[in-house]
């Protein structure tokens, strides 16, 4: 993630050469802003992405691949809006407009709206409560040179991109974190990734095709395609995620008659903290994945609303918490490089959201992909979504931009890293502490939410007996849980592929909301259902 240790001087022609800049970093973003100029974005104002990644910061990087064969029918006919086009033209000196169905900002009734933030560095909600800080959107800020962005413009229809304002905070912190290998990379915001996951598969999947996913994946994902006509091919996994292995043999062994369907291409992964099993897949894993993606031409859907929930690394029940990283250098260089950082070809589209570090109320995210397939999203968006809410890209705004800047949110982000850290080891002890481990076995997460928990079901004396199938025993045990006052969610809801029979069993613990004593009671009474449904109870009662 470091910068390059020396400048890099390249052949532009036979007589001369050009320099290959350095990657952007935290000081270099407002040099960057005093080259390109002052953002003037007014309403529906278009997004100049190149000028946000700056002019010549990536002409030394290959373009990415075409896609045209990839897309579908729907996402190759779409045009861009007539109507969102116009609209660009509003900018123009001395126009008087009467072309738009743009209502007069004049009639929103909101002249100002103000929010309580944290101060940078006091993170805590009672900090925040005591001393935040109130930051102000007034109705036209923008007109009166106090910000670049206001209630007038917010809140008035947008481009399908978002506004340039905060997607310009959006392409540099994508910059700062990722540094995309190829040249022609864009973003464009969604509304939130859920809506994102949705887009891209009418953009790449027709009826009768398959997609690929890990064994346990996010149901919500499994239930979007399903009514499309698309059908979900689990790839095994291990305690780091999706097998690169089994990825391969799943492509080279494709039957399409047995399948009833051609091979896929489409390839939908969660690699860091995965939704369910929290697994992280580590550096190598990624490469080897990406490897096998060249060789089969697949396209990657990276979806990471968990990545900035990466962890302290877990050193025992017993063992001191890891200090937090000392700078912004060292967080960002602790991350696991995602799949877009090292995307050479442009197969790639990641998801980022807001949901999981700051609120999943703003429903507003972001994609990265090439431009070819931003260019065809966004004009998805214009017909359908249209740009996020104005009024969370307003809020998001003045807290991102004007309050915290990129520093104030690499701070927020280890903030909440070892917040999340102290909740993860929480429940790692109380599992310690009550959990029968004779039947329960874990990998302690290294990001995101959720702890996964294997059950050896066929240590169930019913099981022994041949009286109770797993599905049955899985049934006992969740509904046990319910009646001993709390709830754990069955593995057997996060399985991709219909069809196919399991042959293991899990259950799905989240640490990221209740509060700490509460994980500790809730673990504890799962262990009292565990050890009531195995007969563990009377075994020792009788040995007394």
């Amino acid at each position: 993630m470091a910068p390059p240790a020396a400048i890099e001087v390249l052949a532009e022609t036979d007589t001369s050469t050009f320099t290959i800049p350095d990657r952007l970093t935290l000081q270099s973003v407002a040099k960057r802003r005093a080259a390109s100029g002052k953002v003037n974005a007014g309403v529906a104002a278009a997004a100049d992405v190149e000028a946000f990644k700056g002019a010549t910061q990536h002409l030394h990087k290959p373009k990415a691949k075409r896609w045209d064969h990839r897309l579908t029918t729907e996402a190759k006919a779409r045009k861009a809006s007539s109507l969102k086009n116009a609209a660009r033209l509003l900018k123009t000196p001395g126009l008087i407009s009467l072309g738009g169905g743009l209502p007069s900002s004049e009639y929103f009734p909101f002249d100002e709206v103000s929010i309580k933030v944290p101060q940078n560095g006091q993170f805590s909600e009672k900090a925040t409560h005591e001393h935040g800080k109130v930051v102000t959107a007034g109705k036209h800020d923008l007109a009166e040179d106090k910000s670049l962005f206001d209630v007038a413009t917010a809140f008035q229809y947008g481009q399908g991109t978002g506004s340039a304002q905060l997607l310009r905070w959006m392409i540099e912190h994508t910059e700062l974190v990722h540094d995309p290998p190829y040249q022609d990379w864009s973003s464009t915001m969604s509304v939130g990734s859920t809506s994102a996951t949705d887009m891209a598969f009418r953009m790449f999947c027709k009826p009768g095709d398959w997609v690929m996913t890990e064994q346990f994946t996010f149901p919500s994902m499994v239930e979007t395609v399903r009514p499309m006509g698309v059908q979900v091919a689990g790839v095994p996994m291990d305690e780091y995620g999706m097998r690169a292995d089994a990825l391969d043999e799943l492509l080279f062994n494709w039957n399409e008659a047995e399948r009833r369907g051609p091979k896929p291409f489409v390839l939908y992964i969660v690699p860091t903290g995965q939704n369910p099993t929290g697994a992280t897949q580590p550096e190598q894993r990624r490469r080897d994945i990406y490897a096998i993606a060249q060789k089969h031409d697949l396209y990657i859907l990276e979806d990471e609303p968990y990545y900035f929930l990466q962890m302290q690394p877990y050193t025992g029940p017993d063992s001191p918490d890891a200090p937090p990283p000392a700078s912004h250098e060292d967080f960002l260089k602790s991350l696991v490089p995602s799949y877009l950082s090292m995307d050479v070809d442009g197969r790639v589209m990641r998801f980022d959201s807001f949901s999981k570090v700051i609120a999943p109320g703003s429903r507003l995210g972001w994609i990265t992909a090439s431009e070819q397939i931003c260019d065809r999203y966004r004009m998805h968006a214009d017909f359908s979504t249209q740009g996020a809410s104005g009024m969370s890209q307003l809020i998001l705004f003045k807290l991102l931009e004007d309050h915290w800047g990129h520093e104030g949110y690499l701070d927020w982000l280890i903030h909440i890293r070892m917040e999340y850290t102290a909740r993860r080891n929480t429940i790692l002890g109380a599992c310690e502490r009550y959990l029968p481990k004779d039947i329960v076995s874990w990998v302690p997460p290294m990001a995101g939410m959720f702890h996964w928990l294997q059950i050896d079901y066929t240590k169930h004396p019913a099981y022994v007996a041949r009286e109770k199938t797993m599905n049955e025993i899985e049934d006992e045990i969740f509904l046990k849980n319910v009646e001993h006052g709390t709830l754990l969610m069955k593995g057997s809801w996060f399985y991709g592929e219909e069809g196919v029979e399991r042959d293991v069993m899990f259950f799905r613990a989240t640490y990221a909301a209740a509060p700490f004593e509460k994980i500790d009671e809730a673990i504890r009474r799962f262990a009292g259902s565990l050890r009531e449904v195995f007969g563990l109870e009377a075994l020792a009662n009788g040995s007394h």
